[in-house]
């Protein structure tokens, strides 16, 4: 009995001892697939993190190429087979502001200085049939510029296309005022920022300059913006123009622009040098520091209505009719072609078209000048 007892014990210790094992063989499993499942969940967790930081940098790029897509390329391509070519008369890729300098243009005032580092030159009649010019400056330094002249509010057209900085000595009384009312960043050198040259023998009003340094402290005095997002007015080529370059190219040698009877501006083409030579008046318009004759590349020129008005008391201020489109030429390496100029308001940047095709005029690497005369006036070209 005894022995029937003792293994009915033994039986059912076993039992237990087995059921305990199993217990915890299946607490294992279940623990074990636990971790598996967590181990799983974090790996699939970490592969989601890494794809959604893929995809966001993929779409990024994406959005940034896009947006890139839509802007102007102000970098452009200037040689499509040899992408070693530069353009020299500027760096097209430069976000430097420029400055917009009045150019004393009367005959008691000649010789000029520094004209021949401007990369844009505007000349324009002002009152009496006198012109003036505004020339462009940017990231060269000139050690004498001028000599200076009042605003005029024709040229602060000119000044909103090439987001320049304007640089003139006092002005007429709606030429300032548009200043102030439109918050155009203007230098006015009549003082700290000028230089009178008593040497000259000629009107005080004819002897002011300045330098591209004393603009540089003028802008930083008056905490001016000195970096801009609009690059260059003009779209340049390294390719040489030809007579086959554009349709309906003719010869111009000699060229001759009446603004009135006071100022008429006159080239000729030097063939060996590929570059217009100019005088004003037939008198050879030269540098009072070098002495040597101004050197043109290129010339843009065209007529729009010019007419008198009176403002504060005083007449004889001119207004143009620049706003919309009309003809022109563009003249270069010997030959004239035949463009169109548009400008949406006084404002907006004047675009320069081919006539012909109706595409961008591309321009050689050069100088330009942009000679904007009255219809009374003349052109002559031969």
């Amino acid at each position: 009995m005894n022995n029937l007892y003792d293994d009915y014990k033994e039986e059912k210790n076993s039992n237990v001892l087995i059921d305990t094992e199993i217990s915890k063989n299946n607490n294992f499993n279940k623990n074990n697939n636990i971790n598996k499942k967590n181990i799983i969940l974090s790996i699939s967790l970490l592969i989601i993190l890494v794809l959604v930081i893929v995809l966001a940098f993929v779409f990024k790029n994406f959005n940034e190429n896009k947006d890139n897509s839509s802007k102007p390329n102000n970098s452009q391509e200037v040689d499509n087979n040899n992408q070693d070519s530069k353009i020299n008369i500027i760096d097209i890729n430069s976000n430097t502001r420029p400055y917009a300098v009045m150019i004393n243009c009367h005959n008691g005032a000649l010789p000029q200085a520094g004209l021949q580092n401007a990369y844009i030159v505007y000349e324009l009649m002002v009152e009496g049939g006198i012109t003036r010019m505004m020339a462009l400056f940017k990231d060269k330094d000139v050690n004498k510029i001028g000599s200076i002249r009042s605003a005029r509010t024709q040229y602060l057209d000119y000044v909103y296309e090439n987001d320049a900085i304007y640089v003139h000595a006092g002005g007429a009384a709606d030429a300032l005022k548009r200043i102030k009312d439109e918050n155009i960043n203007d230098i006015d050198v009549d003082g700290v920022y000028g230089v009178r040259d008593t040497s000259l023998k000629r009107s005080w009003e004819h002897t002011l300059f300045t330098t591209t340094n004393l603009l540089k402290k003028g802008t930083s005095d008056r905490k001016f913006r000195n970096t801009t997002e609009t690059y260059s007015l003009l779209k340049y080529t390294a390719h040489e123009i030809t007579k086959d370059t554009y349709q309906g190219s003719q010869p111009a040698n000699n060229i001759s622009i009446k603004y009135s009877d006071y100022r008429t501006s006159n080239y000729v083409y030097d063939p060996t040098n590929k570059v217009y030579l100019r005088s004003m008046n037939n008198t050879l318009n030269v540098d009072l520091v070098t002495g040597e004759q101004y050197k043109v590349k290129n010339i843009i020129v065209y007529a729009v209505p010019y007419s008198n008005y009176t403002y504060n008391n005083n007449s004889s201020y001119q207004k143009i009719a620049n706003v919309g489109t009309g003809e022109g030429l563009y003249i270069t390496n010997g030959y004239s072609i035949p463009i169109i100029w548009e400008k949406a308001s006084k404002n907006a940047k004047t675009i320069y078209k081919v006539k012909a095709t109706g595409k961008e005029l591309e321009l050689s690497d050069g100088n330009t000048y942009i000679q904007i005369y009255p219809t009374s006036g003349s052109l002559k070209i031969s």
